[in-house]
């Protein structure tokens, strides 16, 4: 049974490799909150830029050279400078903007007429909407006996539409200038647009908008240089991430001052993985020592260390096999569970050294069974809190927890066999 259980945990092993930890601090938030639902939409939207690092280069001239390196990058989707808001190709372009400045400029420059009388708009509008039902009969609507190739629908839409004139026409005055206004406004910021489009020139960074150079050029004439992501959808959150890891990764290697959301993140991430790993090994060496002190014997100190271990390699194990993330906030709940875990095994160990048997169905079983009771109702009460991070915790407790259980309760008494002599038990 012994070796049994070890071969399973050991066939389990592989799981490791699919341990995944969530590096994305947001992932704790509500997801149907307002703001997550609306920072999610905006993810697929490289305009937003909820992905980008940025570089500051020491010039202009050295972010031209810096953004031409990132961009043959194939983990990069674009780069952005302040030359980038200059054209290329423009004396080609202004070329052919040329003829059609002269054609339509004269239009566009003449002033404008002075306002039209309510009684021209009424009548105007009349012989608008007179003019589309004849075009809608023409074209062979439902009047004509039908038409072919959708002219039905056209001539159906123009009838509505010269329906809808009639009833302005009728309407009063008031109704007729908010509809000019509603109408009119649009078209005359368009056109004016188009003018301005039509007037243009050679553009430099020197005549760009200074409210604009002033974003992307400091004062002592550092230069910033803006990295986007080549990214997945933002549906698929693993592959989201590995792309992300690869665009760090390749971010930094050309440039290792760079800085973003991103790179935060991932450091925060390493540094909090990092201090967890130290603190796992310092209490993984504390239980030792006061083991030996307590126990005074190596092999003693090996029949509990070993379940402790075993059910937290178990524990991982079933983390990728039930999809649980490691992530900012649960991943305090496993150095907490060597404390606990090591609780009920000890009592195993010493009422084994002291020739106890059949340790299944004695009361050291109750009595270990409902205090990991009442200490999983503590912890496993966190599972259900709104909170993700918290709700995140209380279930990799609730699965450290029943892990610690079974292997003190099954995997114990079978690791420590029939109990020593007594002349072997009394010998430090």
């Amino acid at each position: 049974m012994l070796w049994t259980t070890c071969l399973i945990i050991l066939a389990g092993s592989p799981l490791l490799l699919h341990l995944r930890f969530d590096f994305d601090p947001l992932n704790l938030k509500d997801p149907a909150s307002e703001s997550m639902a609306t920072l999610r939409a905006l993810k697929d939207a490289p305009e937003a830029g909820t992905e980008d690092v940025s570089v500051l280069a020491p010039s202009l001239d050295a972010a031209r050279a810096l953004a031409d390196r990132l961009s043959a990058l194939p983990e990069v989707a674009r780069v952005t400078t302040l030359a980038s808001f200059v054209p290329a190709d423009q004396p080609a372009k202004l070329r052919l903007i040329e003829p059609a400045a002269t054609a339509l400029l004269p239009a566009l420059s003449q002033p404008g007429a002075g306002p039209a009388s309510d009684a021209q708009r009424v009548r105007s509008l009349r012989q608008a909407a007179t003019q589309l039902e004849l075009a809608a009969d023409t074209a062979g609507g439902p009047r004509a006996g039908g038409g072919v190739d959708g002219t039905a629908d056209g001539a159906a839409a123009a009838r509505r539409l010269a329906q809808a004139l009639r009833a302005l026409a009728a309407a009063d005055a008031a109704a007729r200038d908010r509809a000019e206004r509603a109408l009119s406004l649009p078209l005359r910021i368009a056109l004016a647009k188009l003018a301005d489009a039509l007037r243009t020139g050679p553009v430099t960074t020197a005549s760009l908008p200074p409210a604009l150079s002033r974003d992307w050029i400091a004062a002592d004439g550092r230069a910033l240089v803006n990295i986007s992501p080549r990214l997945p959808p933002a549906d698929d959150d693993r592959a989201r991430e590995a792309a992300l890891d690869r665009f760090v990764a390749a971010v930094q290697r050309v440039a290792p001052d760079a800085t973003g959301g991103p790179i935060a993140v991932r450091g925060s991430a390493h540094t909090i993985l990092s201090a967890f790993a130290q603190a796992g090994a310092w209490a993984v060496l504390s239980i030792t020592v006061l083991l030996w002190l307590t126990l005074r014997r190596f092999g003693d100190v090996l029949r509990t260390l070993v379940p402790l271990l075993v059910s937290a390699v178990l524990t991982l194990e079933l983390c990728v096999v039930f999809g649980i993330a490691l992530n900012f906030a649960n991943v305090i709940a496993l150095p907490l569970l060597l404390g606990i875990g090591v609780a009920f095994k000890i009592y195993y160990v010493i009422a084994w050294r002291e020739g106890k048997t059949g340790l299944l169905q004695s009361s050291l079983t109750h009595a270990v069974l409902f205090s990991a009771a009442t200490t999983a109702t503590a912890f496993g009460s966190l599972w259900l809190s709104h909170h993700a991070g918290t709700a995140s915790m209380g279930k990799l407790l609730a699965l450290s927890l029943a892990c610690t259980l079974a292997g003190a309760v099954f995997f114990q008494p079978i690791l420590m066999g029939k109990p020593r002599d007594r002349d072997d038990a009394a010998m430090p």
